[in-house]
């Protein structure tokens, strides 16, 4: 099931947040992540986050971030990815959205290839300026 984000939801969409972003990113420092933990819990309750509820256990096991039309991300827990969760999170949104963009590390080559799956289109590159990484830009249009 997917849901709007409740306030008490934040600790299990934190954990999820903190834990993917490790995973992901093993190429940063995990201490980037533990550092921006708690700037993320304070600024993730303004965003416009839906959350993927396990419907038998209740549990969530992953969400999706934005602003505006912008993914800030789609984080699934480490032992439901590959089991549909972010396609069902990102066809959620693309219901209710026309166009769609994302910056996505280079090296998170994973991700890459789901975007791309997902119709998204590289429509440039640049270098995060904090963690000095290639970023694509890409987008997505109904």
């Amino acid at each position: 099931m997917i849901r709007q984000f409740k306030k008490n939801d934040l600790s299990a969409v934190m954990q999820i947040w903190l834990d993917t972003n490790i995973k992901a990113h093993d190429f940063i420092p995990k201490e980037y992540w533990e550092n921006n933990y708690e700037i993320v819990k304070e600024i993730l309750p303004d965003a416009e986050i839906y959350v993927h509820e396990d419907d038998t256990a209740g549990f969530i096991d992953g969400f999706i971030g934005l602003t505006d039309n912008y993914i800030a991300g789609i984080f699934v827990k480490e032992d439901k990815q590959s089991k549909g969760i972010g396609k069902k999170l990102l066809n959620y949104v693309k219901n209710v959205k026309s166009n769609i963009s994302l910056s996505v590390y280079q090296k998170n080559t994973k991700a890459v290839r789901f975007y791309k799956r997902e119709q998204f289109q590289i429509v440039s590159e640049n270098v995060d300026d904090i963690t000095n990484e290639k970023e694509f830009i890409m987008e997505w249009n109904k």
